[in-house]
């Protein structure tokens, strides 16, 4: 009897020990290769495991519990636990809602249970599938809430495009690279496009091909990871792929009905090579991967043709000069018999004119038909390039991780480091202006600008644990350069001693950043309660380098630079000063060249409770001192409910703040802008601690500071396998940095309001205004502008996600995400100007209409996108239709502001596996050739013919149909 009890109390144990056991096995992507770093969790529960370097897992279960498989960018599964060595393979997908990593520090929240919204894209498909191959086109096209456009004619904004997330800033997003702080461009956005007066992240300097995942919180979290974090953080996850090479090359153009100028054909070719390997470290899981790509890019056209004047009399009075062999410096004097010589073999009426003040009005008549057809040319000959710059550029990056023990313990480090060159142009020189020197340019110029771009990175940390404690030591810096080469161009007061190519200098930004973040999950309190503080320690360098003299100067007939107000610059036939400088892009002088730093030290911390099951809450506070503003404290509180499985409700309510760039507070520089009606200004942009900036009153830069809230729910229909996320947001931004209008020096009136002249007839000064014009005159600027804190503004929206996955048979699977976003900034009270600029009514130059535009209505404040993935084991078609809401003309005079309507814009592709490492893919971009709403002549914004759409607020660009053919190889 004993006997058989025995038997009985083994078999019963045995049985338990098998219901109640370790569980374990791999989890696998969808090609059968390990995915290390996946999380495995108990439905209803907390408890939960990882998987190591071979995609293998261990956790205390039951047989028969639901287990919860998920990876960022993969399927979320689950699966029964079952005794033995479980295979679970999970299915990779463009899900906009998966798992969260940003937003909180909690390390096991997924995305729809995370109290603020979070946007997970996987790269791996989008890089198969998709017709863009830079990253700021890719999150255009699949991330509603963001939007870049490449911009034309703005200088340096034509090399690197801004980019935005909620309407707002390109300055007010943070961007971060596996989660530390990136630095920006050392660009600052001066010209005619949105975020004119931001600096934003160079985007395009990080190949796609090393991007595992991005990741899109939309929600402001400075309290969480300082300044800038006002619209949200765009967090970018590096690739630790090992022991598999992946490549592809893909080439495109836009084969539009406008290409070439609006004669049809192909133009804008583009090829991207793109390479990524990844190999095995140690014993622990180890990896160092190198992902790069090149690419080239070749520049379009859209403008039609010039349908202004183009040569006056005397241009005409040149070319028979010209053909008779005369050296045309001669025409310029003030002896005119030559003038009138080659006037009379032209057939020109001088009407017995025999002086040059008498020829003057005479020769300034227009001559563009005749002439044109004397000199065979056409209209179009006159084009500027209105479209896309020209690129080449390489980048590469490097992740690598080594764990040194069994605890935890890693050292870890990613670098990148990127070159490009950039060609755009500017302005057409006309022959009848006075900026263009015939004698050098008999039919005027185009005048271009080269750019080397270079961006290097470098992070080094170390993380491991210190009792129960997560430590992440780590330091990361970063340096971005922009400079000028101009081509093609002239110094006209240089007259025939000019030269045609300009170092024009340019500028750096460096960024150095130490973190120390010190983590602890404790499992026992309440339900799980996080606790989160750290360190932060920044030194950033801004850097503006002089060009070479004759690039910012102006000269004398005589040749002599101009350095007092009582100098003359050297005259056209007619009088007219002619510029000084580099046109299209005057160069740095050694009055703009400066070296500027400063430092921020800042301290958090960040608790996040699980209060039970149902109910989560966090709260978090930054404190942040930089050595040139003070101090700033902010703080973040946010909460969820969790109302079933299925459904959770969540809301937060967050202050932050965005400290001026040192651009912003440092940038000098004197340019050619052209006005809504295509007419040249020399604009100096003064610092605002400068003498200009003290006489119209204008207040020295201090922080923006925000306050929001947000409001959303998460729900997923398993049964329909849905998942549906909702949020609405309002956020409101105090003392927003803003690039002004352009003041001018006011002449004295006398007393009937008429402007007093000298015996020149030049107006006169006196006073505060004669050392704003001789300070406008200094920097060769006839009007000055400068960075302020002008107004207030509020900004709100909905954002919505859903997501649909639909097995249709074995072999084939639907994939389907819809993302929308509406949202609507608008300016908020007064504006913030001083008593000085009141008294002189200044007001609306410190803030004008065309700032207030580019704020409100440049950019689409709608935006649908829905994308369909079809895939089976050899197939994948991927179409993607992505709705642009209306946009208005960004113009001064109002009658003048244009509405483009919405516009739906489809890419279509389609990918076939012909064996396991080779993918073969065509498509489009833009399918059906659609264009933006044309700018009406009506609205008088085509600038005589030369944007037949708008410059100044783009909805997705205007290069048409782009098809293109990719190839992709995998090995491993």
């Amino acid at each position: 009897m004993k006997k058989q009890y025995f038997l009985c109390y083994a078999l019963f144990m045995s049985v338990i020990g098998i219901a109640s056991a370790q569980i374990s096995g791999t989890v696998l992507d969808e090609d059968g290769g390990p995915l290390p770093g996946a999380s495995v969790v108990i439905k209803g529960t907390t408890t939960g495991s990882t998987t190591d370097f071979d995609g293998l897992f261990s956790i205390n279960a039951e047989v028969g519990d639901k287990l919860v498989v998920s990876y960022i960018g993969y399927e979320k599964k689950e699966v029964v636990a079952e005794a033995g060595g479980m295979s679970i393979q999970l299915s990779s997908g463009v899900a906009l809602s998966e798992v969260v990593i940003i937003g909180s520090r909690n390390p096991n929240r997924t995305a729809t249970e995370s109290m603020v919204p979070v946007d997970v894209i996987s790269m791996k498909e989008l890089n198969s599938v998709a017709p863009q191959v830079n990253l700021n086109q890719i999150l255009n096209y699949v991330a509603p809430s963001f939007t870049s456009n490449t911009q034309t004619i703005s200088d340096g904004t034509d090399h690197v495009d801004p980019a935005s997330l909620r309407g707002l800033g390109p300055d007010q997003v943070l961007v971060l690279i596996n989660g530390k702080r990136r630095h920006t461009s050392s660009l600052i956005n001066v010209n005619g496009t949105f975020g004119r007066g931001s600096v934003g992240t160079d985007l395009n300097a990080i190949p796609a091909a090393a991007i595992q995942r991005i990741e899109v919180l939309r929600d402001g979290a400075a309290a969480q990871y300082g300044s800038d974090a006002i619209a949200g953080v765009i967090n970018i996850v590096l690739n630790r792929s090992v022991n598999e090479l992946n490549m592809s090359v893909t080439t495109g153009a836009n084969f539009s009905k406008n290409a070439n100028d609006q004669t049809g054909g192909v133009d804008g070719a583009t090829t991207n090579i793109a390479a990524s390997y990844g190999v095995p470290l140690g014993q622990n899981g180890g990896l160092l991967n190198l992902s790069g790509d090149f690419d080239v890019r070749q520049p379009y056209g859209r403008m039609k043709e010039w349908d202004g004047d183009v040569f006056n009399q005397y241009n005409v009075i040149e070319r028979i000069a010209n053909g008779d062999g005369y050296n045309l410096t001669n025409l310029l004097d003030d002896d005119v018999t030559d003038v009138i010589q080659y006037a009379n073999q032209a057939g020109i009426n001088l009407n017995g004119a025999t002086t040059k003040a008498e020829l003057q009005p005479i020769l300034s008549a227009d001559a563009t038909e005749a002439e044109l057809s004397a000199r065979g040319q056409q209209r179009n000959d006159y084009n500027m390039r209105v479209g896309q710059s020209a690129l080449r550029g390489g980048r590469i990056f490097a992740n690598f991780s080594l764990p040194l023990d069994d605890n935890g313990t890693e050292v870890y480090s990613f670098a990148g480091i990127s070159s490009r060159t950039g060609n755009s142009a500017g302005f057409y020189r006309l022959p009848n202006q006075s900026r263009t020197f015939t004698p050098a340019y008999m039919n005027g110029f185009l005048p271009e600008i080269n750019s080397t771009i270079k961006d290097r990175s470098l992070s080094v940390g170390i993380k491991g644990k210190i009792n129960e404690w997560d430590v992440d030591l780590s330091n990361t810096y970063g340096k971005n350069s922009f400079l000028y080469t101009i081509g093609n161009t002239f110094n006209a007061s240089m007259q025939n001693a000019s030269p045609t190519i300009f170092d024009a200098g340019g500028f750096s930004f460096a960024q150095n950043t130490a973190n120390l973040d010190v983590t602890r999950f404790f499992e026992d309190a309440m339900s799980g309660l996080n606790v989160a503080f750290g360190a932060e320690y920044r030194v950033e360098n801004y850097d503006i380098v002089e060009g070479e003299e004759a690039s910012y100067s102006q000269y004398t007939a005589d040749g002599q630079r101009i350095t007092l107000a009582s100098q003359q610059a050297s005259q056209d036939f007619f009088g007219n000063g002619r510029p000084g400088g580099s046109q299209v892009f005057p160069g740095f002088s050694p009055g703009n060249e400066l070296s500027r730093g400063r430092s921020s030290v800042a301290g958090y911390v960040d608790l996040e409770a699980d209060f039970s099951e149902k109910f989560v809450a966090s709260f978090a506070t930054r404190f942040e001192n930089y050595s040139d503003f003070g101090s700033t404290i902010n703080f973040k509180l946010a909460a969820r409910y969790k109302i079933n499985d299925n459904i959770n409700l969540r809301a937060a309510a967050n202050t932050g703040f965005r400290a001026p760039s040192l651009h912003q507070i440092n940038f000098n520089s004197t340019s050619t802008i052209f006005d809504q009606n295509g007419n040249p200004q020399e604009v100096g942009t003064f610092a605002n601690d400068s003498r200009a900036a003290k006489l119209l009153g204008i207040p020295e830069l201090k922080e923006e500071t925000s306050s929001s809230v947000s409001v959303g729910f998460t729900a997923k229909i398993p049964d329909a396998n849905l998942t549906l996320t909702v949020d609405g947001y309002y956020v409101e931004i105090n003392d927003r940095v803003v690039y002004t209008g352009q003041f001018k020096a006011s002449p004295d009136v006398d007393d009937n309001g008429d402007v007093v002249v000298d015996v020149d007839d030049n107006p006169v000064y006196s006073g505060a205004q004669l050392e704003l014009f001789n300070l406008l005159k200094q920097a060769n600027a006839t009007a000055a502008s400068f960075f302020a804190n002008a107004i207030n503004t509020e900004s709100r929206g909905l954002d919505v996600v859903l997501t649909h996955t639909a097995n249709l048979s074995d072999k084939w699977r639907l994939k389907s995400d819809l993302a929308g976003t509406l949202s609507k900034t608008n300016q908020i009270g007064d504006i913030n100007s001083s008593e000085v600029l009141k008294d002189a009514g200044l007001v609306d130059t410190y803030f004008p209409e065309d700032s207030r535009v580019y704020l409100e209505e440049a950019v689409p404040r709608t935006k649908l996108n829905l994308s369909n993935s079809l895939t089976s084991d050899k197939w994948v078609m991927f179409l993607r239709n992505v709705y642009f809401g209306e946009v208005t003309e960004a113009t001064t005079v109002v009658a003048n502001q244009q509405d483009f309507g919405s516009k739906i814009v489809t890419d279509l592709s389609i990918g076939y596996k012909a064996t396991d490492a080779l993918t073969l893919t065509l498509g489009a971009n833009n399918l059906l050739d659609i264009y933006p709403d044309r700018a009406e002549e009506q609205f008088n914004n085509r600038s005589s013919g030369r944007f037949d759409w708008s410059r100044r607020a783009q909805q997705f660009g205007i290069g048409g149909r782009f098809l293109f053919a990719r190839v992709s190889f995998t090995l491993k």
